[in-house]
């Protein structure tokens, strides 16, 4: 089952190639590639895609993580180390509230966040969060702009400094999909018994989604740090950082194993699913990803750089190009709002980058073909 630049902030234009490259046993091309002489600007003559940074939505928000848009295009963006909710509407930048019980570390805290599919009907939203003892989710009643009653619906998940996972999103078979990190334990992520290196599937109660294998909480296992969910239709992708050489995007079907910790990249291991997509970790450190256009973009953390990766049907159609490379430093989190448009956050105030006046901020990036 498949599932699933004149100003400071004006935008660069650059051209996505849709050039179809295949990948061969032993061939180059199993690396996607951008032109080194002139980066983020590929060769070939297909259509294009092109990015522009519109202005900035917001300033001065402390390590930005979750971000979660609602209906009425207002959104809620979590910061990590304080365990706030932010809430962004009209231009304005007010507080939701704090979710409790959060523990900060260097890859910990307050993470991913998710709006119930049925809101205002049912006035939840979803926190995956870093507790003393282990990575959770829970569920807050959102209403006149302020959270309360929180409620665990599911523990366990592997917590350590590192390697939390922590992105969350409803599908559209409205479920709620989280991505898990083996929590700095490699054998997690073969574990069946383990919540760590995997991706749950799981309802608002927190129980095994209805088709699990085994009737499991997860559909896949063998990752090594998921860090960003995005949806194609019914066809799940998820970005995964590697160890030392190769970051990953994943087309998830439901009971595969990506095969960490035998394999980290494109490895060809028996019984194991390899990436759609890989990186250098320098150029990449994935974090969210987003679906719009026919394209899965990419955030990058320590390549400090947003990738436009064209996709269908859970394969990649051509060579992934990057954006705004070097300009904003830090990239954490990518989501398509309800305009068309791309919200991007920066993350320099997580401990790694270099701060810069006014952040951490939100991009607003248009896209145009």
């Amino acid at each position: 089952m498949v599932l699933m630049g004149k100003g400071r902030w004006a935008g660069v234009l650059v051209a996505v190639a849709g050039l179809v490259a295949g990948c061969s046993d032993g061939s180059a091309d199993a690396q996607p590639s951008v032109s080194s002489s002139s980066p983020g600007q590929p060769t070939g003559t297909a259509k294009a895609v092109k990015l522009a940074v519109a202005g900035e939505v917001a300033t001065g928000i402390e390590v930005p993580w979750g971000l979660a848009f609602l209906p009425d295009k207002s959104a809620l963006v979590s910061e990590r180390d304080s365990g706030k909710v932010k809430r962004i509407a009209g231009g304005q930048v007010s507080d939701a509230g704090t979710v409790p019980g959060v523990d900060p570390s260097s890859e910990g805290g307050l993470l991913g966040l998710a709006a119930d599919p049925e809101y205002p009907k049912r006035p939840y939203v979803y926190a995956y969060y870093s507790s003393s003892d282990d990575n959770r989710i829970a569920r807050l009643t959102y209403s006149n702009g302020q959270l309360s009653e929180p409620t665990v619906i599911l523990e366990g998940i592997p917590q350590a400094a590192v390697h939390n996972g922590g992105r969350i999103r409803f599908g559209p078979d409205g479920f709620l999909y989280a991505g898990t990190g083996d929590g700095a334990d490699r054998p997690n992520s073969q574990n069946d018994d383990s919540l760590g290196g995997k991706v749950l599937r799981i309802t608002t109660e927190g129980e095994p989604a209805p088709g699990n294998p085994d009737g499991r909480l997860w559909i896949s296992k063998g990752h090594r740090n998921v860090q960003g969910l995005a949806f194609d239709g019914k066809q799940l992708y998820a970005a995964e950082f590697g160890q030392d050489t190769w970051d990953e995007l994943n087309a998830i079907t439901s009971g595969a194993n990506y095969g960490w910790p035998a394999g980290e990249g494109i490895s060809r291991l028996d019984g194991m699913v390899d990436p759609i997509a890989q990186w250098r970790t320098k150029d990449a450190s994935p974090s969210g990803i987003a679906f719009a256009k026919g394209y899965i973009f990419m955030a990058g953390l320590r390549g400090e750089r947003l990738w436009a990766i064209p996709v269908a049907d859970g394969k990649r159609t051509g060579e992934p190009v990057a954006f705004f490379t070097a300009q904003y430093g830090r990239l954490r989190t990518v989501e398509a709002a309800p305009d068309g448009s791309l919200w991007l956050t920066t993350s320099n105030t997580d401990g790694r980058g270099d701060t810069r006046s006014g952040d951490d901020r939100i991009l607003r990036v248009t896209i145009t073909q």
